[in-house]
């Protein structure tokens, strides 16, 4: 945003402070009637023909500004990916507390990446590693979708679960 003597226009279309237009003026005119009432020229729409400006308090508008960011900054959510590792010859109880695991991270809004950690000649039995993953997202199904499917990358075979949309 240009203010004051930055605006090298001959002529604006004119706000007062209160938003009332006061028509089409020369730029030093207006520059003359912003002083007069010690308040800025500021220029809000550069691109229009002419140029709209307004009659303001800069640095207040600077501070109101500021304010309404950081309030959408926060109201915003920043969402987590949360990791739950197993093995594919994890114990049924073992299963149920990570199980248990992800839907708490789900229900607070993060997403969940399960890893299945294979060891030496584990990896040529991946197919139980995918019921195992299969197992995980059926009992998430109510509290999940799965963003992506199982996917071995190395010797860890991975499954990414995002929070159900309300």
């Amino acid at each position: 945003m240009r203010i004051n003597e930055e605006i090298r226009v001959k002529e604006v279309r004119l706000l007062s402070p209160e938003g009332e237009q006061l028509g089409i003026v020369a730029a030093k005119e207006a520059l003359r009637m912003a002083q007069e009432k010690e308040l800025d020229l500021v220029e809000i729409a550069p691109m229009a023909k002419p140029p709209v400006c307004r009659i303001m308090d800069f640095g207040k508008f600077k501070y109101e500004q500021s304010k309404r960011e950081k309030e959408t900054r926060k109201k915003q959510k920043t969402v987590n990916v949360k990791e739950v590792k197993m093995r594919p010859n994890i114990e049924d109880h073992d299963l149920e507390v990570k199980t248990k695991n992800a839907i708490k991270f789900l229900t607070e809004g993060d997403k969940v990446k399960v890893t299945l950690m294979f060891r030496g000649r584990e990896l040529a039995h991946a197919e139980l590693g995918k019921k195992l993953l299969a197992r995980v997202a059926e009992t998430t199904k109510d509290f999940a979708t799965i963003e992506r499917h199982p996917k071995v990358e190395g010797r860890n075979m991975i499954m990414i679960l995002a929070p159900k949309q309300d």
